[in-house]
């Protein structure tokens, strides 16, 4: 492996939009994509198995975002200590390496079953789980290298902090186009990677039966691999909130120290906040501590603001839509002020009531913890109606800059939860997050939009609530992407004309896609995976601008 290899320079920017050209060749595709259907076996097994391939091609060329591409970035700017090198490297490439195995032992495994190979396609070939038992029991010898996890994430964010070098080099990767996610949430692969696994073998051997020739190597695969993931368990959930926490201390202007020990992030997202303007849109995080909300802050970086912080610590929550008479309002009275706020449904209300009062009863349990983080002189300000005045001014010159230039350099930030639950007025909780590590998927779709004829083939990859588009699996980085939360999925309808078998359908307003899949299997865990992330939402209301109704099927 070329880990030294310098990566291509900065490509152009990617698509902003969901939209790629239909290529030319998109009815060739189909015929293509018809003839293979034909040759290829329809076993559901051969479909779990694949399902172990494609998702495999995706985690490599995950951790080759840290084991080639931000090597590349640090040591060209010589930018790490060489101690900080030495445990990030050590620790992961030895990973990578074992997933590069184990990927082609899968390919040559599926190749045989395909009858791609000149060895015979029958009998041993069409099973996979002599190959996961063999991988999954070398597996565990990796085990202490990902007990490691934990140190390499907090030293590499302490280091960033410490040195001013490593985090402009840090910062400047995340703009890479290849850097599709939050930098640090690829090093949290290698145990969700395990997480993965262990469900793809449940369904392997809830799909076989206890006869079948592969059923006793499935299951003891399954139990080598449920042993590693409980003794990562409570290791992986420490280290998603971390990271977490350490994505939103980038993206938040105006508070300090969020990684203080103890603090868990709870849920993120839209809420309109009552003023003397009306409802202004604001951004809100719950953590186990403290509320905090914010506006959409004019930097180069697409950053909230934070405006206000309330501990909750004595805090207390109300419905109020009565009182106010806005839809799904609800008051929230704390030490410092108190604020009216309102969500964008009542199945948002309720899950920001549920949640605030879940975190504070927590923190009646840990009060000491409920310092302030920020300047007191911001928190404790009498004068609510001048604050409020202030805010006013600072979200109208948001609203004016919202669509300059500055969205050119910032691509890489569409697509953090926290900006699309702007976009959507929606909110995303933790439990959500984890749901999502587990509901990762990629493989080959036809894709189609509402008003073209021709299906272009993409490779598609579902992580974080957002569907990322490429041309090819060995594509380094997606063309464009297509964040899911509030979308709505479904079959079509009887009036979308598709004629297909294994279509699905999703829609936003007037935004439609329609994708196919090979197998009833692939069908079904695309609709499982896209509802599990369109679900973390609630419905749209009144209070959120339409668009306007569509005219002839336009």
């Amino acid at each position: 492996m070329h880990v030294h290899a310098e990566p291509p320079g900065q490509a152009p920017s990617p698509l902003q939009s969901p939209v790629l050209s239909e290529v030319g060749s998109a009815r060739l595709e189909e015929e293509e994509e018809e003839g293979r259907r034909k040759r290829n076996p329809t076993d559901k097994a051969y479909f779990i198995a694949k399902e172990i391939l494609t998702t495999e091609r995706t985690y490599l060329k995950d951790l080759e975002v840290i084991t080639v591409w931000f090597r590349s970035a640090v040591i060209k700017e010589n930018a790490m200590p060489e101690g900080l090198m030495n445990l990030l490297f050590s620790n992961i490439d030895p990973i990578y390496e074992f997933h590069r195995g184990f990927l082609k032992e899968v390919e040559q495994r599926l190749a045989l079953w395909e009858g791609r190979s000149n060895a015979h396609a029958k009998g041993d070939h069409q099973r996979i789980g002599d190959v996961m038992l063999r991988n999954m029991c070398a597996l565990k010898e990796f085990t202490s290298y990902l007990q490691k996890h934990d140190e390499v994430l907090t030293e590499l964010e302490k280091a960033t902090k410490r040195l001013k070098k490593l985090e402009a080099v840090y910062k400047e990767f995340e703009l890479q186009k290849v850097c599709y996610l939050p930098l640090n949430t690829f090093l949290l692969k290698p145990i969700q990677r395990l997480m993965h696994y262990k469900l793809i073998l449940e369904r392997l051997c809830r799909h076989y039966p206890a006869t079948h020739s592969d059923h006793e190597d499935c299951k003891e695969a399954l139990n080598e691999v449920t042993e590693m993931a409980s003794q990562l368990q409570s290791s992986l959930i420490r280290l998603e909130n971390f990271q977490k926490l350490t994505e939103l201390q980038r993206d938040l202007i105006g508070v300090e120290n969020l990684t203080d020990p103890g603090r868990e992030f709870i849920r993120e997202g839209c809420l309109y906040k009552l003023t003397k303007k009306g409802l202004q849109q604001r951004m809100f995080f719950l953590f186990s501590d403290m509320l905090l909300y914010t506006s959409k802050g004019v930097t180069a970086t697409n950053q909230f603001k934070v405006h206000g912080q309330l501990p909750l610590y004595g805090m207390i929550v109300e419905e109020s839509e009565n009182e106010w008479s806005v839809p799904h309002c609800f008051t929230i009275y704390s030490a410092q002020r108190t604020i009216v706020v309102a969500a964008s449904s009542k199945a948002e209300m309720g899950k920001w009531i549920q949640d605030l009062n879940m975190a504070i009863d927590m923190s009646k349990k840990s009060h000491e913890k409920s310092d302030l983080l920020m300047d007191p002189s911001l928190s404790n300000r009498s004068n609510r109606s001048s604050d409020e005045v202030s805010l006013e001014q600072e979200s109208e010159d948001d609203t004016h800059s919202s669509r300059s230039s500055l969205d050119k350099q910032t691509h890489h930030r569409a697509n953090t939860t926290m900006h699309v639950c702007w976009h959507r007025n929606t909110s995303v909780s933790m439990s959500d997050h984890s749901l999502a590590v587990e509901n990762q998927l990629s493989g080959y779709l036809l894709r189609k939009f509402k008003n073209s004829n021709g299906w272009q083939k993409l490779w598609v990859v579902f992580t974080n609530f957002c569907l990322f588009f490429y041309k090819t699996h060995q594509d380094d980085f997606p063309l464009a992407s297509l964040p899911l939360l509030g979308y709505t999925v479904s079959t079509p309808a009887e009036t979308d004309s598709i004629l297909k078998e294994y279509v699905f359908k999703l829609q936003f307003k007037s935004h439609v896609y329609f994708f196919r899949a090979e197998s009833e299997y692939t069908f079904e865990r695309w609709m499982e995976v896209i509802k599990s992330a369109a679900n973390a939402t609630g419905r749209m209301s009144i209070l959120i601008p339409r668009d306007p109704p569509e005219i002839n099927g336009n």
